[in-house]
């Protein structure tokens, strides 16, 4: 007896379940239905994510809630128009060094360098500006593309080398503090034009009343746009997309944010160029990793090197490239630090600089193990650092208290993320 292996299935066979074959040709993730079932579905999300130990940004966002109703209840100064405008320019230089620091975390990595060469980084800028005569604008491109080289030169050791990347970057951090005094001299600092172009980076405002409101008006309408239009791609392929109703709340939430910031800006000197430069910059790796493909090899580097090796994705260019985003971003993280003080002196890049910028990282809600986080946790991160500092400063705490309520802090996260991967195992989805 012959069986023939060849299935066929005639036009008129009727089908036994229509209803099930019809479920079978498209799959969709339950996950993108919450979208369409707007605010019920995104609550159902709410809860399914807590239960998985997916806490996001939610513990960092409580916290600075927190921060904000204590000490402001301890004095009134605190959410001042003056006091918030110092806070977010002084958050700028430790903020851009976080940055960088965040792209080395999604590797599950750490760079301790960064401290030092962002200090190098702004002796260069000074040395080659004041003693050398250079344009300020081609000494601070020429120290920017140092920072990124010093950084690449760190991921060369890892990447190819195979040496730890803690051991390769403690000997950078002791080498490029060493480089850094050298460059400087004896006198060991350099001070810089307060009216030059790296002077301006921290003390320029936008004193025009329409520069903020204007800022913040371009943020809601670009927001809304890309929203929009975003929907519109996916409702046109058949994706679940996100009703108008909670594209139009988002964009109005976002909205009263920005346009109550504007209005505490114009309320001291104005708009700051360093808080303009600091969300470009956020915005841009943002995009760069969350909407390109690099973006997305560096998380699935973070999330297993073997898988994203035999995915094809060149592992070695990728761990370089992070480490040299990451000496790229300390050097101009060094530079808003010496703008700050218009001078590079012997004491930059050193102190608390190394333990902030990567307490911001992971305070904001970067993962220490790799493969989660956003650029956007720096920002959230130093602005607990700073906030709890310009609190404690307006009480008058001794300088080692406020050493160890950061750390404390900073335990606290980390003890937080802990958790959350136990729950994400136990949930299955770690």
């Amino acid at each position: 007896m012959s069986i023939d292996k060849t299935s066929t299935t005639p036009q008129d066979e009727q089908v036994v379940n229509p209803e099930a074959a019809a479920g079978a040709d498209v799959a969709v993730d339950p996950r993108l239905l919450v979208r369409e079932q707007g605010l019920a579905g995104y609550v159902g999300e709410f809860k399914r994510k807590l239960k998985a130990g997916e806490l996001g940004s939610i513990p960092v966002v409580l916290g600075l809630i927190i921060i904000c109703v204590v000490f402001q209840s301890l004095n009134s100064q605190f959410l001042s128009a003056q006091n918030i405008s110092d806070i977010t320019v002084t958050m700028v230089g430790t903020g851009m060094i976080s940055v960088g620091i965040v792209f080395v975390l999604l590797l599950g990595e750490i760079d301790l360098a960064v401290g030092s060469v962002s200090g190098a980084a702004s002796a260069i800028a000074a040395v080659l500006a004041v003693n050398q005569g250079w344009p300020e604008w081609a000494a601070v491109l020429f120290a920017v593309a140092a920072g990124c080289a010093i950084g690449a030169l760190h991921g060369f050791f890892f990447a190819v080398l195979g040496a730890p990347a803690f051991a390769v970057t403690l000997a950078g951090l002791l080498f490029w503090l060493g480089f850094m005094l050298k460059i400087l001299g004896e006198n060991g600092t350099i001070n810089l034009d307060s009216d030059g172009f790296i002077g301006k980076l921290t003390t320029y405002f936008f004193t025009d009343v329409a520069a903020a409101y204007g800022l913040a008006a371009v943020v809601v309408v670009v927001f809304f746009v890309t929203s929009f239009l975003g929907n519109r791609r996916r409702e046109s392929v058949g994706i679940p997309s996100r009703p108008m109703s909670d594209t139009i709340l988002r964009t109005v939430l976002l909205a009263v944010i920005s346009f109550a910031a504007a209005y505490m800006y114009n309320q001291y000197k104005g708009l700051p160029l360093a808080t303009v430069i600091f969300l470009v910059f956020l915005i841009a790796t943002d995009f760069l990793l969350r909407r390109t493909t690099y973006g997305r090899k560096v998380f699935a580097l973070g999330g297993s090197v073997e898988a994203s090796r035999r995915a094809g994705i060149n592992v070695t260019a990728v761990r370089i490239s992070v480490f040299a985003i990451s000496g790229g971003f300390a050097a101009i993280g060094g530079l808003f630090l010496a703008s700050k003080i218009a001078s590079a002196n012997q004491s930059a890049g050193t102190g608390d600089l190394l333990m902030n910028a990567i307490a911001a990282a992971v305070i904001g809600g970067t993962s220490l193990f790799g493969g989660r986080g956003r650029t956007w946790n720096a920002l959230l991160g130093v602005l607990v650092i700073v906030s709890i500092q310009y609190g404690l400063q307006l009480e008058s705490i001794a300088e080692p208290v406020k050493y160890m309520i950061t750390a404390a802090v900073l335990l606290t996260t980390v003890v937080i993320d802990s958790i959350t991967r136990k729950t994400q195992k136990t949930a299955g989805r770690a």
